[in-house]
C-alpha cells in the first residue's frame, strides 16, 4: 500500500499570521513538521499543500510542494485536492503545526488502515486543565477499537461520579484525548470531500463526524504520546526552548 504524507498549510491565521513559516530553533515550523514525517517509516512521500506562494518559495528548499485553490473550506479539502492527482493508495492528512510530531503516531495511523477506510490516533487524558476544555476534543471507542464518538464535551458521562472533582472522575475512567491526524484510503477521502456537512459535524464543528454519520468506520489507535500544537507565539518559543534544551550538546 502506497501511502503519502499531506500537510495542508496557509499563510492567514487569526491568532498567528505565517505561522508555518515562524523560524524554531533555526528553522521554519513548517520544516520541522516535514522532517518528523520523514521519519515515519510508513510514507513514501511528503507533501506539503498550500495556497500560499510565500509559503510555497521557502517549502520548496526542503520537499515537494502543491500548490492547491485558495477557497477550501478545510486543510481536509485541500489535502484531497492534492489526493486527487496523485497515484496513491492511502494519504495521511498532517496538522502543520505541531513540530514535535512522533513519527511512530504517523506509523500508527497508517497501520490501522489496513483494516479500516479511515483511522486516527488518541491518547490518554491526562491534563486537568484539559477535561472541560473544547478544544480539546474527546473520543470514545468500541471494544474492537473503532470510533463511537468524537465531541467537544467530556465523554462519557460519568453518572455516579459527576460531582466529585475533576481528578477524581479522570482516576475512574481512561478518558481518550482525540489527536488531530487522519489517515484515509484515497477513495474514502474524496468520497467524504464530497459529501454535505453533516449535522453533527456542524453542531460540534468536528469534520470526523461526518465520516461517522455517513458509517464510514474510524480505527483509532491509542498511543502514549500527546500532541504539542503551536497556535500561539508562546507555544512557538516553549517549543523552541524544548528542542534546544534537548538537542545533542545542549544543557536541559
Amino acid at each position: 500500500m502506497k501511502t503519502i504524507g499531506i500537510i495542508p498549510a496557509r499563510y492567514a491565521s487569526t491568532r498567528f499570521p505565517g505561522k508555518p513559516l515562524h523560524p524554531i530553533a533555526g528553522k521554519p515550523l513548517l520544516q520541522h513538521v516535514v522532517e518528523r514525517c520523514r521519519q515515519a517509516r510508513a510514507l513514501a512521500e511528503v507533501i506539503v499543500a498550500t495556497d500560499d506562494e510565500r509559503i510555497a518559495t521557502v517549502a520548496r528548499a526542503f520537499g515537494r510542494v502543491e500548490l492547491t485553490r485558495p477557497d477550501h473550506p478545510s486543510g481536509t479539502d485541500r489535502v484531497a485536492e492534492v489526493a486527487r492527482r496523485c497515484a496513491c493508495d492511502a494519504v495521511v492528512n498532517i496538522q502543520g503545526d505541531e513540530p514535535l510530531l512522533e513519527p511512530s503516531v504517523i506509523d500508527a495511523v497508517v497501520a490501522a488502515l489496513e483494516n479500516a477506510g479511515m483511522s486516527t490516533a488518541a491518547t490518554p487524558l491526562r491534563d486537568p486543565a484539559e477535561y472541560d476544555d473544547p478544544n480539546a476534543v474527546k473520543v470514545v471507542v468500541s471494544a474492537s477499537g473503532r470510533a463511537l464518538y468524537f465531541s467537544r464535551r467530556t465523554i462519557p458521562f460519568l453518572r455516579e461520579a459527576a460531582a466529585r472533582p475533576v481528578s477524581e472522575q479522570m482516576g475512574g475512567f481512561p478518558f481518550l484525548k482525540h489527536l488531530g491526524i487522519y489517515g484515509y484510503q484515497r477513495d474514502v477521502l474524496l468520497r467524504l470531500v464530497d459529501l454535505p456537512m453533516s449535522a453533527l459535524e456542524r453542531a460540534e464543528r468536528l469534520e470526523q463526524l461526518r465520516a461517522l454519520e455517513n458509517d464510514v468506520p474510524i480505527a483509532v489507535v491509542q498511543v502514549p504520546h500527546d500532541s504539542v500544537g503551536v497556535d500561539t507565539l508562546e507555544d512557538a518559543r516553549r517549543v523552541e526552548r524544548w528542542l534546544l534544551g534537548s538537542a545533542p550538546g545542549a544543557s536541559a
